[in-house]
């Protein structure tokens, strides 16, 4: 029997084995999502003598799906907090499936860009979607938590799983399995969270403001591109043009959300006690996480020499940390652990995991995944802390719009971690590449691998082992940087966090203890 609709839970309801039952389910569309993001890793050669696409077609079939789930992520929590965020989570499944198909059977480039595009439009409905119920379902604090901890889990686990099962799909099968696979767990979803996934939204939503849709992905898409180009392309003028109007749009955003009466994201939810600062370190938080995975993918591969797939394998070992972190974490603060103590602690760790890095060499395997793990367990705690933390303290009423605006910190902070270490660790690079070495070679590591195959053997091997050297170099450089940024922010939460209960849940909706968060005085 279907679930009937509500807007509340009692704040002393304790859940049962249902809600742990429908925290399962929603692992479903959670896992697919984050796996989406990498699953593409080795179906692109085969795609490619398929479809024949040009080099720019290519890179749209890569990011259309994050440059779409980060547009509209603002967009889709608000909606769901006004028509109910089960609804929406179901509607965003079947677009999901629909899109997987069109995906899977796609004939040209043209169509597979569309239907990355249309996943994307689908998991920026399911990502802040299933948060929103978690905070919905599980209304005490402490089961709150341990539930968030494995949303957490799982959404991390997601994108190291995603490389691996398209290697292992791509093998197999051809290369539109690896969309295929989304479809039985999008049906299962739909049959089964009628069932068990209770309804919620807010009672009084106000008008939608269309204004603020367009608004928010001209801020977000801009500077998202920018960000991300940066690594690779340097200081380009379009680039540093296109972060520019992003910041411009993001300005005029705020401006809208603090006069429009019904805003999609409104500013009263910063007045909740530890939600600003949960937002800001949960960005911090995908700068760390982020910023090293650009180093060690391209380490395994192009510095140790191992395949595509032998280096999405050997990248699942540090999994295994990340998978035992949060709900760790989520222990300390269940037995009394103050979170901000925690948050510090997950930053430290973090922290010596990049300072692990600055040990490598060209020949350090096992050093380098326990760097990655390290780094990993430590991130994943501060984001299962920041995220139980921002959801408790903002009104179950406008927790999609909650949600939302993490996933979008999220995506900005990930986005910034590539770009500021990997430009560290590019300009260390080619400070040390010889200035008579190829341009090519003097780019990038991969450019330098792809010269050294049309070089006499001798010459392959010096060119070969001094670019090793050189992304080497760059990357303990990086390490160096991250491990001082990840020590700043485990300072920074202990400062900020000091004063944040142990657990911290908002009211059921604004004003219900706090007349000056009423948004109508916004």
């Amino acid at each position: 029997m279907t679930n009937p609709p509500s807007t509340t839970t009692s704040p002393n309801f304790r859940a049962g084995r249902r809600e742990w039952t429908a925290l399962g389910v929603l692992m479903l569309p959670l896992l697919l999502v984050s796996m989406d993001v990498s699953v593409l890793y080795f179906a692109i050669p085969a795609i490619s003598a398929d479809l024949a696409p040009s080099g720019t077609q290519q890179l749209w079939i890569f990011d259309i799906y994050a440059f779409v789930l980060a547009g509209l992520l603002m967009t889709m929590g608000s909606l769901g907090d006004r028509i109910g965020r089960r609804k929406l989570l179901l509607i965003g499944a079947a677009a999901f499936g629909a899109a997987s198909v069109l995906a899977a059977y796609a004939d040209s480039a043209e169509t597979l860009i569309a239907a990355r595009a249309l996943l994307g439009i689908g998991g920026a409905t399911l990502m802040p979607s299933t948060m929103a119920i978690v905070r919905t379902m599980f209304t005490d604090p402490g089961q709150r938590t341990k539930a968030i901890g494995l949303w957490s889990a799982v959404m991390t686990g997601g994108i190291a799983l995603g490389s691996v099962m398209s290697g292992v799909l791509v093998e197999y099968f051809w290369w539109g399995s690896v969309f295929l696979v989304n479809l039985p767990a999008m049906a299962l979803l739909l049959v089964l969270g009628p069932i068990l996934l209770p309804e919620s939204k807010n009672p009084e939503p106000g008008r939608f403001d269309l204004l603020s849709v367009p608004l928010s992905m001209a801020a977000v898409l801009p500077v998202i591109y920018g960000v991300k180009e940066l690594p690779s392309e340097g200081w380009n003028v379009r680039y540093v043009v296109s972060i520019t109007v992003g910041l411009l749009f993001a300005a005029l955003f705020v401006h809208r959300q603090r006069t429009a009466r019904s805003p999609l994201i409104p500013p009263a939810l910063f007045r909740g006690r530890g939600f600003a600062p949960a937002v800001v370190l949960n960005l911090v938080s995908s700068f760390g996480v982020m910023g090293s995975a650009f180093f060690t993918t391209q380490y395994l591969q192009s510095v140790l020499g191992k395949s595509s797939m032998s280096a999405a394998l050997w990248s699942l070992l540090p999994t295994v940390l990340v998978g035992v972190a949060a709900p760790v974490a989520a222990r300390l603060v269940e037995r009394g652990v103050h979170r901000g103590h925690v948050v510090a602690g997950g930053f430290t760790v973090a922290a010596c995991g990049y300072a692990l890095l600055t040990f490598a060499g060209t020949d350090s395997l096992w050093l380098v995944l326990a760097g990655a793990g390290v780094i990993g367990a430590g991130i994943v705690t501060v984001m299962s802390l920041m995220t139980d933390l921002a959801l408790g303290a903002a009104p179950v009423t406008h927790s999609g719009s909650a949600a939302s605006l993490l996933e979008t910190g999220s995506e900005f902070g990930g986005a910034l971690g590539m770009a500021v270490l990997g430009s560290i660790g590019t300009a260390v690079y080619r400070h040390d590449i010889p200035a008579d070495a190829p341009d090519a070679a003097r780019e990038t590591l991969g450019g330098a691998l792809a010269t050294a195959h049309h070089l006499p053997s001798d010459a392959a091997r010096a060119l070969t082992a001094t670019a090793q050297d050189a992304f080497t170099d760059g990357m303990q450089a990086a390490a160096v940087a991250g491990t001082v940024l990840l020590l700043g922010a485990a300072a920074l939460a202990a400062l900020t966090l000091r004063k944040v209960a142990v657990r911290e849940s908002a009211p059921e909706e604004y004003g219900a203890s706090d007349p000056a968060s009423d948004p109508a005085t916004v």
